[in-house]
């Protein structure tokens, strides 16, 4: 999902893309400039600082994740800073953000959900207090969005857990439960969300055109700030 997630946005900037493909393989874009690179800070690979290490000239990086929690404010630095590069612009993590509300919106709705339907907000958790405070924002723009209260839930780290707050809602009297993934891909973490005992589970958010534009908003931005850093 990553490699397709990229995919998109190389194309969205037209911008030339060379990255792990998922079975391994190399993934080149067509058009030449910018150059676009995908890295992990988990126990995939390549990581930033490698990445970096082999990029001439300015770069942005984008942290692909949906709070900003551990690995935004010690993994990222510290791999920008073992890189060795010194013109590095990080950008905002993906979320929360509006156009995420929006496709898990949508998302719930093609489940099943109708209004009347509870819905558990289901994160895959942290115990960063930061992360969670963005996971209470996010939960909190759904809401708006759906105009109906949401309860959330965490999938791996933190309580309550996902199949506990499902529970308690039907206890509670609710007919209906739905599960809306504050997840990126497929993969374990969703999987468990549909054992959790509830009506509809909502796919991740995936690579939606509005999840495309929104990192290539992000690159846009920091790439327009580094020009105007390096012409003062």
């Amino acid at each position: 999902m990553i490699a397709a997630l990229a995919d998109a946005v190389a194309t969205e900037l037209g911008a030339a893309y060379s990255g792990r493909g998922a079975d391994g393989s190399e993934t080149e874009g067509a058009a030449p400039n910018p150059a676009l690179r995908t890295a992990f800070v988990d126990v995939l690979g390549p990581s930033p600082a490698e990445v970096l290490r082999d990029l001439d000239g300015p770069a942005v990086l984008v942290p692909a994740f949906l709070a900003s929690g551990y690995h935004v404010y010690q993994d990222v630095p510290r791999e920008v800073a073992e890189s060795g590069h010194t013109a590095v612009a990080v950008t905002a993590a993906m979320g929360p953000d509006p156009a995420l509300t929006r496709v898990m919106a949508l998302r719930l709705r093609a489940a099943g959900w109708r209004p009347g339907d509870a819905v558990v907000f289901a994160a895959a958790g942290s115990s960063d207090s930061r992360a969670r405070q963005d996971v209470r924002r996010a939960a909190g723009m759904l809401a708006e969005q759906l105009g109906a209260p949401v309860r959330i839930a965490y999938v791996a780290t933190g309580a309550p857990r996902v199949p506990e707050t499902v529970a308690d809602l039907r206890a509670a009297g609710a007919e209906r439960v739905f599960i809306a993934s504050y997840l990126l891909a497929h993969g374990l973490f969703h999987q468990r969300l549909h054992d959790a005992g509830a009506d509809g589970v909502a796919e991740p958010i995936g690579v939606h055109p509005a999840v495309v534009r929104l990192i290539a908003d992000r690159y846009r931005t920091a790439a327009r700030e580094l020009v105007r850093a390096r012409v003062r």
